[in-house]
């Protein structure tokens, strides 16, 4: 089954609210093999100007997949999760994500391309804190492979 290019250009409702924790930014951190002390001690995060610990660039990876499991399971997106491979990942950031944050990521589908007959989905997820006001945008291109 081939995407639907009719999805194209389609808002998703936002996702629930993600509640950002000093705990999961430190077992992100270690993950990622993080060794900024921002990421790990309160007190290295205030005297670095910033209100709790930070997370690491990659952790709105986090808060996307949420709205990512949203489009993988659009009736009519024609998307195939077995057949899915990530191509490609990129942040956009208005400012650090930090430890209290409240998070709300609402997903559209910014293009579909087929090349080589596989299908390329790049999905935007726009996350805002609890005012509204934007926190970072997360873009993720899936290759969805065609039929072999």
């Amino acid at each position: 089954m081939a995407v639907n290019p009719a999805i194209e250009g389609r808002k998703l409702p936002p996702a629930e609210p993600y509640l950002v924790g000093r705990e999961k930014i430190r077992e992100f951190a270690r993950a990622v093999l993080a060794t900024n002390p921002i990421n790990f001690d309160v007190d290295a995060a205030i005297a670095a100007g910033h209100a709790d610990l930070v997370a690491p660039p990659t952790f709105a990876i986090v808060v996307q997949e949420k709205t990512l499991a949203q489009l993988l399971a659009e009736p009519d997106a024609g998307i195939d999760f077995s057949r899915v491979v990530h191509g490609d990942q990129r942040f956009t950031y208005t400012r650090p994500i930090v430890a209290g944050d409240e998070l709300t990521a609402q997903l559209t589908v910014a293009s579909i391309k087929s090349l080589g007959g596989h299908n390329m989905i790049t999905a935007v997820s726009e996350m805002t804190d609890g005012t509204g006001a934007h926190v970072v945008t997360a873009t993720s291109t899936l290759v969805v492979r065609g039929d072999e």
